[in-house]
């Protein structure tokens, strides 16, 4: 397995860094070397996305495995080529190995059919039917981790979207940071 930047991988063209980057950032299209000058585009294309998704997706939409690509094209697409695209190289974390390459596609289609079309439109009629509608969707896609790259920053795209169909306000990840973020990682092990 080779290791590259957060994750190990084995695999094809994601395995690429953008050249002068000491293997830290990811082939991209705009030439980024810096991981912080990544993180910056990311986060500001990130909330562009967002705000193009409040328009698109109405109260009342049950999201699909090609909404959850389209929301990851929209976002990254014009930062990575395989943005859009489920993950070709296999990938671990910490230890934790998530879904096999293969079995990705199998996975976003039991995913549609199950968690997706079980808890959208997240219109539930109390706060404890919400929270689990979201906890379990935001679980279930990020260990399926269907994407190279931005698999957790896209379930809480999502769960913002599903809290915003229940009537919350915008979930606020901004203080997912540091011991924070082992917290949150934690759960979602003890969540799956």
């Amino acid at each position: 397995m080779k290791k590259g930047g957060r994750y190990k991988t084995s695999g094809l063209i994601e395995d690429s860094f953008e050249p002068g980057s000491r293997g830290r950032v990811l082939q991209n299209k705009l030439g980024i070397t810096g991981k912080r000058a990544m993180d910056e585009i990311e986060a500001r294309e990130q909330l562009r996305a967002l705000n193009e998704c409040l328009v698109r997706y109405e109260r009342g939409h049950r999201f699909t495995a090609n909404d959850i690509c389209h929301m990851h094209q929209s976002w990254l697409g014009t930062v990575y080529e395989w943005a859009g695209r489920y993950r070709q190289v296999n990938i671990s974390k910490g230890g934790f190995s998530f879904a096999m390459a293969r079995q990705v596609p199998i996975l976003m289609d039991q995913f549609e059919k199950g968690p997706l079309h079980e808890f959208t439109p997240c219109l539930f009629s109390n706060q404890e039917e919400i929270l689990h509608a979201i906890a379990v969707v935001h679980t279930e896609l990020v260990l399926i981790h269907p994407f190279r790259e931005g698999n957790g920053r896209l379930a809480r795209m999502l769960a913002v979207l599903m809290g915003l169909q229940a009537g919350l306000p915008p979930f606020d990840f901004g203080g997912i940071t540091g011991r924070h973020k082992q917290e949150y990682f934690a759960a979602l092990c003890i969540a799956a």
